[in-house]
Parts: C-alpha cells; sequence; structure tokens
C-alpha cells in the first residue's frame, strides 16, 4: 500500500488518506500543543500561506507519545490551533508515530533517515517529513525550523510546475 493510500481521519473525525493531497508537496508535521517548540506553528501557517496557492500543504499529526504534550481532544487541539496560531492547513486525527501502534504512515515515513542519519523512531515533536508529488521523502528534526533555508529551499524545490 503507498502512503498516499493509507487511510487515516481528520481532526474532525471524516475518512481521508494522503491521497486528498496526492500531487501537491506536503510536509507532515507530528505536533502537540504543551511543547516548548509549540511556537513553530507560526512558521508552519506561514509556510502554508506562502506556498499553499503553489501546490504545498503542511499536514498536522497530533501526538500525545512525547511528555504527553498532546492531551486535549479533537475539539481542544482544533480551537486550539485556530485561535492560538490561526492555523488553517489540514490536521488529522490524534495518532501514536512510535512503537506498535505506529500509523502505517508513520511507518513508512520513520524508514527515511534526516540529514544526521538519524532514522527509525520520531525523537521529539515536530519532527518534519517533506513527501514530494512523486513520493520521496526528506525528513528534519524536530529542531529544524519550518524558516530553516534547508528546509525552506527544499520545499521550493519540490513544488510542483
Amino acid at each position: 500500500m503507498s502512503i498516499f493510500s493509507e487511510p487515516i481521519h481528520t481532526l474532525r473525525g471524516e475518512e481521508s488518506s494522503l491521497g486528498a493531497f496526492e500531487g501537491k508537496t506536503i510536509l507532515a508535521v507530528n505536533v502537540a500543543s504543551k511543547c516548548g517548540l509549540t511556537p513553530q506553528y507560526t512558521g508552519l501557517e506561514a509556510l502554508q500561506a506562502q506556498y499553499g496557492e503553489r501546490g504545498f500543504t503542511v499536514v498536522g499529526f497530533p501526538c500525545n507519545q512525547f511528555g504527553a504534550q498532546e492531551p486535549g481532544s479533537a475539539e481542544e487541539i482544533e480551537t486550539f490551533c485556530s485561535t492560538t496560531y490561526g492555523v488553517t492547513f489540514p490536521m488529522m486525527e490524534k495518532i501514536d508515530v512510535n512503537g506498535e501502534g505506529r500509523h502505517p504512515i508513520y511507518s513508512t515515513l520513520t524508514e527515511t533517515a534526516d540529514g544526521e542519519g538519524h532514522s527509525g523512531d520520531i525523537r521529539w515533536n515536530f519532527e518534519k517529513f517533506l513527501i514530494t508529488p512523486d513520493g520521496s521523502v526528506a525528513r528534519f528534526s524536530p529542531m529544524v525550523a519550518p524558516d530553516d533555508p534547508a528546509l525552506v529551499s527544499a520545499i521550493e524545490a519540490s513544488l510542483p510546475g
């Protein structure tokens, strides 16, 4: 099964998959509302605003596996993201990104190594995976900010058209 066909639900419970964004450049990010890195939402939303009309989207995957920093319900997560950070990019249901319950999307994504050679388990909230329209994946550490030149360059190089 392709990463684009793995079923997942949106934060509102609607059936979906990354196939809904096929043909776009996707930045998949495991997010959390109560993390020291939570202010990265601002930069992620800025990327969405800058590149969204050019075939790009951020897709957020709330996860509570790192210090229980995403404890809220779907409604609480949605309210926090929209009122605190003005998030407009798609948010999926809360999932596990590590361990036995790891979502199949993340089983595929974690096979990719980042620039430091790390592959396997997600290390912390806000780890980023850039999925190009042809399905290739680049991985970025949680400490790579959304406005990091390496990430921005990779996004620009992968935009469709």
